[in-house]
């Protein structure tokens, strides 16, 4: 990426000696939403003043906002992670954490986990077993048990608040179709599955009374890390509840979505044998297959998104759109189940 797209903060941290602490090293990673800078024991999350309309970081103040939220509702599954947010100042020479100039952009500051420990590495590595899914559903079927609940949040598992989610989708995918991702036929036969799905108001009622939750909303291996001692699942939705309140099906079918999206169909089936033994919860195998299909196409979606942003260099963009056109192929299968 050419350096001058870069916001000039960003350009002034990605060198070690812009902190107050010992860095060695600064790594920058970016995602369609997202500067990520980590630099030493530490990690930076800077927002993009980006408005997707399911998504708004438009203006600073919004900014400052969800990265509180991030802050908050990520502590429930890491409390040691996720640190403070803290405010990027305008200095004479440059620029500073929490300094007294002027404000011109906040950051979620966290430790940084254990980098060997990250699921899509140890994926990589052949190192996830059974064992490995047995401790994520150890953490995972509490966690729900605990969650918010309540007639505010139920009635985003209703058909129309699904539908809002499904149809939007599809919406704003709708672009980019024969852009060398996404297939007319694709996107047809997928939209031909879920539409019909979405009429059976019975059986999402069910599971709007019992079953939906302040759940996770981006439950996948990118998300997990691994410690020898912990389990650490981070980086929640938390720019819009529609997409965190939501079945557990929902959030569980993301995971499975994902380990087949890897190659790993038979831990995805483990997986959930496993969550629905240890919660009790038979009814989410009703909802699977749609709820993955969603999820797969919500990725395919981001790479969309991410493929075409004017920011991201040409061997992200393409990286992106490649994984996309696999998440819309694996969506594919799902809606012919």
């Amino acid at each position: 990426m050419a350096e001058n797209t870069l916001p000039a903060f960003i350009t002034y941290f990605q060198d070690p000696g812009h902190y107050e602490q010992k860095v060695d090293e600064v790594s920058l990673i970016q995602t369609h939403i997202s500067y990520v800078l980590i630099a030493g024991d530490f990690v930076y999350k800077i927002k993009k003043p980006v408005d997707f309309g399911f998504l708004n970081f438009a203006t600073l103040e919004k900014r400052q906002h969800f990265c509180k939220q991030e802050i908050l509702l990520n502590r429930r599954l890491c409390p040691d992670i996720y640190l403070d947010t803290v405010a990027i100042t305008r200095t004479e020479t440059g620029f500073a954490f929490n300094g007294t100039g002027p404000v011109v952009e906040y950051a979620v500051k966290m430790k940084k986990m254990p980098l060997e420990g990250m699921m899509v590495d140890l994926i990589a590595a052949g190192r996830v077993d059974r064992a490995t899914i047995d401790r994520i559903v150890d953490i995972l079927v509490p966690f729900y048990e605990q969650a918010a609940c309540g007639p505010e949040i139920q009635k985003f598992g209703s058909v129309e608040a699904v539908g809002v989610n499904v149809l939007e989708n599809f919406d704003q995918s709708a672009p980019f179709i024969d852009q060398g991702a996404l297939t007319k036929n694709q996107f047809e036969t997928i939209k031909a599955y879920a539409v019909p799905f979405l009429q059976q108001q019975e059986l999402f009622q069910q599971r709007a009374q019992s079953r939906v939750r302040d759940c996770h909303g981006d439950l996948y291996s990118a998300n997990i890390c691994l410690g020898p001692d912990q389990v650490y699942i981070f980086d929640c939705i938390e720019f819009n509840e529609r997409f965190r309140y939501c079945d557990v099906a929902s959030d569980v079918a993301f995971l499975a979505m994902d380990l087949d999206y890897q190659n790993l169909s038979g831990l995805a089936d483990y997986f959930i044998e496993r969550f629905v033994e240890q919660s009790g919860d038979s009814g989410l195998l009703k909802m699977l297959n749609f709820y993955k299909c969603y999820r797969a196409y919500v990725r395919g979606k981001i790479g969309l998104f991410t493929g075409h942003a004017p920011e991201v260099d040409a061997e992200t963009a393409q990286q992106a759109l490649a994984a996309a056109k696999k998440y819309f192929t694996l969506a594919e299968k799902y809606a012919g189940a």
